[in-house]
């Protein structure tokens, strides 16, 4: 039986990919800022054995610690970089581009070492680090400097891993998803409705109508995206960034 770590695993595509892979009999650890939050995933999962790790992954001392207490000498199969935060960020007083960077960049960046003993531990012919990105590192969006620099921070991170892993066999690669129907992506649906004056489904269909399938994915298909990954049916993908983002950008 596999053993996955999962942040950001209280909402959103962490929680639906713990319920994806606990559902093909893997052993998950839970990790996020909101306990209460974790609690209630770890309620849905099938199978037994599953942790919880109440943690900020922009505490790097904090994630040692943790990850101490929860893992021992035990092994990490794969981890799912997957915390982050959203938003947009003004220049000024209360600018947030520190926390949008030290969660979303540095968290990904701190899960990844932080993890990688346990990794290599794994008697797996290989291991797997999923971290997300998103399709705003692919584009600019006005008053998402941080977010759009956190992201895009991100696949250079996944390149630069891939390739400083690859001798212990850990293949690393980013997703990069658009909207996803997830309470963040609704929440930054609702700011742009209140910037724009407008009702929030008029805002959500404008949003929707610049992508080719004019659709949010849904967090159980960036799940089965992760599950791919993880499944090592293949060995040969590291190093990539993958879109999944209804079309919104094409390469």
């Amino acid at each position: 039986m596999k053993t996955f770590l999962i942040t950001g695993a209280g909402t959103g595509i962490g929680a639906a990919a713990a319920k994806h892979l606990a559902g093909h009999g893997a052993t998950v650890i839970l990790a996020g800022r909101r306990a209460n939050a974790l609690e209630e995933v770890l309620k849905t999962l099938p199978g037994k054995g599953h942790g919880l790790m109440p943690v900020d992954v922009s505490d790097k001392k904090a994630l040692n610690v943790a990850l101490k207490e929860v893992m021992g000498d035990n092994a990490l199969d794969g981890v799912f970089a997957n915390a982050g935060i959203g938003g947009e960020n003004r220049y000024g007083e209360s600018d947030r581009w520190a926390e949008i960077i030290d969660i979303n960049l540095s968290g990904s960046y701190y899960t990844a070492m932080e993890c990688l003993p346990y990794l290599k531990r794994s008697k797996e012919k290989y291991r797997n680090l999923v971290i997300s990105s998103s399709c705003l590192a692919r584009f600019g969006v006005p008053y998402y400097t941080a977010y759009c620099a956190s992201k895009t921070g991100v696949t250079g991170l996944t390149r630069a891993l891939a390739v400083e892993l690859a001798p212990s066999r850990i293949l690393v690669n980013a997703i990069l998803p658009g909207w996803v129907n997830t309470e963040m992506a609704r929440a930054g649906i609702q700011k742009l409705a209140d910037h724009t004056h407008k009702p929030y489904e008029k805002a959500l269909k404008e949003q929707l109508g610049f992508l080719p399938l004019q659709k949010m994915s849904e967090p159980d298909e960036i799940a089965a995206l992760v599950g791919f990954l993880f499944s090592n049916v293949q060995t040969s993908i590291t190093g990539q960034c993958i879109d999944i983002n209804n079309g919104s950008h094409m390469i």
